[in-house]
């Protein structure tokens, strides 16, 4: 009997290092991955005010360096979070996150934007955004 998401399969064959999602387990996991990535928002918004803080004539302040170290830091642990969960974070800005799948025996990216209420779209692995596609057409694959 076919299950949800059925048409993204986990085989046996794939990597043991990389975790890998269905389309369900995605949408379970975005709950915390948005939280995440608001966080990384707020940060690196932080990281672009003290960057132009620091490119102001008279020289660096030491005290926005500090700041700049720290808020940087910070970014990348919260990077390390979403790595942590077996997702990778691909643009600050738009808050743009690929869930590694497998469809049909090959992997590809579920893939998830800032201000998206669940996993809707993937892509291959060499097509990023531009070439993001509906889920349904995944799962319209199915036999």
């Amino acid at each position: 009997m076919p299950t949800e998401n059925a048409s993204i399969t986990t085989p046996l064959t794939l990597d043991p290092d990389k975790k890998y999602f269905t389309v369900a387990q995605a949408n379970s996991a975005l709950p915390y991955v948005s939280r995440v990535v608001e966080d990384i928002s707020v940060v690196y918004g932080r990281i672009i005010e003290l960057r132009r803080g620091a490119d102001k004539p008279g020289g660096p302040d030491p005290d926005a360096e500090k700041a700049y170290e720290v808020t940087m830091d910070r970014l990348s642990e919260l990077v390390d979070e979403l790595h942590a969960v077996g997702v990778e974070l691909k643009d600050f800005e738009l808050g743009l996150v690929d869930f590694p799948a497998n469809h049909d025996g090959r992997d590809v990216l579920l893939c998830w934007k800032r201000g998206e209420t669940t996993i809707a779209h993937w892509h291959e692995i060499d097509a990023g955004l531009a070439g993001r596609q509906s889920v349904a057409l995944l799962e319209a694959q199915e036999v």
